[in-house]
């Protein structure tokens, strides 16, 4: 069974800037950062500052061919997937093993369709918020990426083993659960019912749990995913509302969700693979998505109102 050397990242905001610099400290010449040009100019120029200490990356840019990566971790926004599937090509070997950090339920069966099954697991990243500023990027430390197999007949189960290798070396927290779809899907449903209104709302972790109104309003967004969870085969969801609240609570209170920072900067959000994806799942089921067909429209209002 080999071992994870040479890393890939692409992708180093507010996550992929976490794992840069826990790959960097262990070994900084394993570890290359994907950009395009124009931020290869920027963060040359301008390093990414992470805890208050410049992150001095090595870059490479899509066309480049030397660098062969045992690992690539994708953490872009969504809709900078299509391109990051198209960038990475040149750094994927055969067992090149392909770990997507992007929130939502749907960025790994759209690499597969590239790359297949074979060497992706599905995969995602809890812990508290990074906060972003500018070029300034800080965290507290408390993070893990959770991963595993969707489906043991399409992915290498070795390859767990392999990644849970690597990450006790470089010292990067995880855990593997036994149901990994329902812990991905548990995850999802937090995402969906407190990513999108608090940047509606403009509420941090603390104002929202300390709201009733908002708490109910909560529930039946959470109530909308777990339908759509069940259609889609996740077993046990009468208990995911209490086990997604447990871990609402948990967020640290000045926290602010990484849709709300978006609003905060003008920058576009990710209700496509919030709200939109959970429309086109309630199509697919005959499902109705109510609160996620309002929430799109919101967000949409406030992308329309950066132009003003």
């Amino acid at each position: 069974m080999k071992d994870i050397e040479n890393v890939v990242i692409c992708g180093i905001g507010a996550i992929g800037s976490i794992y840069a610099d826990k790959i960097h400290r262990y070994n900084s010449e394993s570890l290359r950062i994907l950009v395009d040009k124009e931020r290869l100019e920027r963060y040359t120029k301008n390093p990414k500052i992470f805890n208050g200490s410049p992150l001095d990356l090595k870059y490479v840019l899509p066309e480049e061919k030397d660098f062969k990566a045992d690992l690539v971790i994708i953490a872009t926004k969504y809709d900078g997937l299509q391109a990051a599937i198209h960038n990475i090509k040149n750094f994927v070997k055969e067992d090149t093993i392909i770990l997507s950090l992007l929130n939502g339920v749907t960025s790994e069966e759209i690499i597969a369709k590239t790359y297949g099954w074979r060497h992706v697991p599905i995969a995602y990243y809890i812990g508290h918020s990074a906060m972003r500023d500018g070029n300034n990027i800080t965290h507290d430390g408390i993070s893990l990426v959770i991963f595993g197999v969707k489906d043991e007949s399409l992915t290498d189960v070795n390859d767990i083993e392999i990644l849970r290798r690597y990450f006790e070396k470089v010292g990067i927290g995880y855990k593997t659960p036994d149901d990994m779809l329902r812990s991905y899907w548990l995850k999802y449903m937090l995402n969906v019912s407190s990513n999108q209104p608090s940047a509606i709302l403009g509420m941090t972790f603390g104002q929202m749990q300390k709201n009733s109104k908002f708490i109910e309003f909560m529930k039946n967004i959470i109530d909308e995913v777990a339908q759509i969870a069940k259609a889609e085969g996740v077993q046990n969801t009468e208990t995911m509302y209490d086990e997604a609240m447990k871990a609402f609570y948990k967020m640290t209170p000045e926290g602010k969700t990484s849709m709300l920072q978006d609003v905060e900067a003008h920058r576009k959000t990710e209700v496509a693979i919030f709200a939109d994806t959970m429309i086109e799942f309630g199509k697919k089921h005959n499902i109705p998505t109510p609160y996620n067909t309002v929430l799109k429209g919101l967000i949409e209002i406030i992308h329309e109102n950066y132009k003003m």
